[in-house]
């Protein structure tokens, strides 16, 4: 029988799993048709729009983060549509890659990997091309540990333009403030395995009023992720599809567990263990790939591997040794950075654990850490 003990697990998703929600999820299985499940769905989605703090409906699909990026995209858009989409990481590419799968047209607007989002070149590009019908951003940068001021651009996006506002959450919901509301976002996605410290399976939308008119006349190909269908279920306390029953379950006791700490004390922990994080690693005399640490984000740091050091013999010895698991680099950061995420379930201790391990680890590679 397969059996792996606990480990300090330190990727920025998936995430570990408080004991309470493990329990949570050995409910016995229930009808996804009857009373109980009725109650269930009712009461999540309720907390669930506490957390993402809108007015607006909100569907829980059964899928990644990634379905729902997906659903938000084919539910407003049609092929040929103009969109702006706004990258500086993997996981911005990937919101573009999956726009150009359904036919959209994109234009690109990319800055540096470890930078944040210009909201004023935001404005150019808008200025430059009225046609342009959405725009699509990544709020926190997972693979470069890069939080955008999604606040700014939304002020111009939907202040000056009134364009559909897209936005990938899936690493900083329940973590880092995001209003919908307030931001005016038409569409956030986010998913269950960060923040919300459940496993992987479930991801969160939702969609304003102004994206349920884009819907109105999209016209790209959708069933799984159709909304419409997942709004006329959801009147009647069901999904369109078979649900995680499971996940939900854990997802019941995690919403609990986060409104009864407190949204903002929520948010303050992780600011507190992001910046106890970004000092530990600059105290050993490593270098953060973010440049200006006001954008840091305070679910992942990103490190940079020193020269001369194997960033994959690093990352080997953290699990194997250490049992510490850290995340390496994607894309073209692929060999360059490791990354530690603190979201979710994540002390103070935990990161302290990882402190003393890579001072360990670093001394074996032949870096004389501080």
């Amino acid at each position: 029988m397969l059996k792996i003990s606990r480990q300090n697990l330190r990727t920025p998703g998936p995430t570990p799993v408080p004991d309470d929600i493990v329990e949570a999820m050995s409910n016995p299985m229930i009808d996804h048709r009857g009373p109980e499940f009725l109650e269930l769905i009712s009461e999540s989605t309720e907390r669930l729009k506490q957390v993402f703090m809108t007015r607006n409906d909100l569907f829980i699909l059964t899928a990644s983060g990634t379905g729902a990026l997906e659903a938000a995209v084919v539910n407003t858009l049609s092929p040929g549509d103009k969109v702006l989409s706004v990258t500086a990481g993997s996981f911005g590419d990937r919101f573009i890659d999956l726009a150009q799968a359904y036919g959209a047209d994109v234009q690109r607007l990319a800055f540096e990997w470890g930078e944040p989002v210009d909201p004023d070149a935001v404005r150019k590009a808008l200025h430059a091309d009225p046609a342009i019908k959405a725009v699509l951003v990544t709020h926190n940068e997972t693979s470069t540990g890069v939080t955008h001021p999604l606040e700014q651009i939304a002020a111009v996006v939907k202040g000056e333009f009134n364009k559909l506002l897209l936005v990938d959450a899936v690493s900083s919901l329940a973590c880092i403030p995001l209003p919908v509301d307030g931001w005016d976002c038409d569409v956030v996605a986010t998913a269950s395995q960060k923040g919300f410290m459940v496993p992987p399976g479930l991801s969160f939308i939702s969609m304003s009023q102004t994206a349920w008119q884009a819907q109105k006349s999209s016209t790209m190909p959708r069933f799984y992720f159709d909304l419409a269908a997942a709004q006329s279920y959801l009147e009647r306390g069901q999904t369109p599809f078979t649900p995680n029953v499971a996940a939900m379950y854990g997802l019941w006791k995690a919403l609990i567990n986060l409104l009864d700490e407190g949204m903002e004390s929520v948010y303050e922990r992780h600011a507190r263990i992001g910046q106890f994080t970004r000092d530990g690693v600059k105290n050993l005399g490593l270098e953060l790939l973010v440049k200006d640490e006001t954008y840091a984000s305070d679910t992942v740091t990103a490190v940079k591997i020193p020269d001369g050091v194997d960033g994959s013999k690093l990352r080997q010895l953290a699990h194997n040794e250490e049992n510490v698991v850290l995340a390496g680099g994607q894309g073209k950061l692929s060999g360059h950075i490791f990354r530690i995420g603190h979201l979710g379930h994540v002390s103070q201790q935990d990161i302290e654990e990882v402190l003393a391990a890579l001072k360990r680890i670093l001394s074996k590679l032949g870096f004389s850490a501080r």
